[in-house]
């Protein structure tokens, strides 16, 4: 049964949520097309470098993603804390980033003087700013753009995606860290790459290649590396380097203490999930490694069925994925007397709110 936004996500409200986006007919218009025998690979890139420019503009944070050939997965965390305390020109800049308009062509003044004029509507101000931190409008400014250039690359009007996306609300550390790791192994799980860091489009891949850029930039200096009397070569190795690291950046941390989403450090979780991984396509179960089963037991996880877990997610949650008695807190706190959970703990299906 359909069920409202509203009882999933209410714009203000702080957050961790699972969206999903499919292209219409779920057709290959991101990846190989067999019927016309065209790549769209490219548009992955599209997809990647739109959502980390619409991170440098609204209140949220993106903890993992991943771009397939017909959908698109992100796990993203919303922040009202940080939208509440911008100053009126910060909104500004920011909506006439998202929203230009029509630009004049006299230069950076003019640019300024917008933001100025913004700045003083309070009453618009007010809009954009709870627009900023809104989820819904973080998928649209995504979903928008790709589409008109989908559209106008293959010279066609209609729709791109098949409808508004999908949300899934993570109520608990647990339910994060299996879903980051079910949208990081995505690449993995449909046979596309053989190993996360192969993954040119998720958040694992990214961040694994960004672990070893550091690792060679430390390296290097280690070494006494002078980079004025390097060689081509290793110009070249220190340039790669450098991008790797970068190409991270823009992602949220993992470590809680360093205001990440879970109760671990990024080297630990990129070890379940390069291990999770590795599991997923020896279609061997194994063993949780002994230094890696605390870390789930803190987050309150089922360790001997972690690696089912991961790979049933997609089917095991419906509108909210966490505990029992999170999901039950999620119902009444939206109305509802349940919430969808398919396991076998939850004989009937459903978890009832008290």
């Amino acid at each position: 049964m359909t069920m409202a936004r509203k009882f999933v996500y209410r714009p203000g409200e702080a957050g961790v949520f699972h969206c999903i986006n499919r292209c219409v007919r779920r057709a290959f218009l991101c990846g190989w097309d067999d019927y016309s025998g065209k790549s769209f690979e490219h548009r992955r890139e599209w997809v990647r470098e739109r959502v980390k420019e619409l991170c440098g503009i609204f209140a949220l944070d993106v903890c993992a993603y991943a771009v397939m050939s017909n959908h698109v997965h992100l796990v993203v965390r919303t922040r009202p804390d940080m939208v509440s305390g911008w100053s009126d020109e910060e909104v500004a800049r920011r909506w006439l980033r998202l929203c230009p308009g029509r630009r004049d062509q006299i230069g950076a003044s003019v640019e300024a003087d917008r933001v100025a004029l913004l700045a003083k509507d309070a009453e618009k101000v007010k809009v954009c700013r709870e627009r900023l931190g809104n989820l819904s409008w973080f998928m649209r400014g995504l979903s928008e753009v790709i589409a008109r250039r989908a559209n106008e690359e293959d010279r066609c009007k209609g729709r791109f995606w098949e409808g508004r996306f999908k949300c899934q609300r993570l109520a608990d550390a647990g339910a994060v860290a299996a879903c980051m790791a079910y949208v990081d192994l995505n690449p993995v799980r449909a046979g596309v790459e053989e190993i996360p860091e192969a993954s040119e489009y998720c958040g694992a891949g990214d961040r694994l290649r960004a672990r070893r850029g550091r690792a060679e930039l430390a390296a290097w200096k280690a070494s006494g590396g002078d980079e004025s009397s390097a060689t081509e070569a290793q110009k070249w190795m220190l340039e790669g380097a450098r991008g790797d690291v970068e190409r991270a950046g823009w992602l949220a941390p993992v470590d809680a203490g360093e205001g990440g989403v879970l109760g671990m450090s990024e080297e630990r979780y990129l070890q379940l999930v390069d291990w999770t991984g590795r599991r997923l396509r020896d279609d061997k179960a194994g063993a949780i490694p002994a230094d890696l089963a605390p870390v789930l037991e803190r987050l309150e996880l089922d360790v001997e069925n972690w690696i089912s877990t991961v790979e049933r997610y997609g089917s095991l949650y419906h509108r909210v994925a966490g505990r029992m008695e999170k999901l039950a807190e999620a119902a009444r706190a939206a109305g509802q007397r349940w919430f969808k959970r398919r396991d076998r703990e939850a004989c009937a299906g459903v978890y009832r709110a008290a």
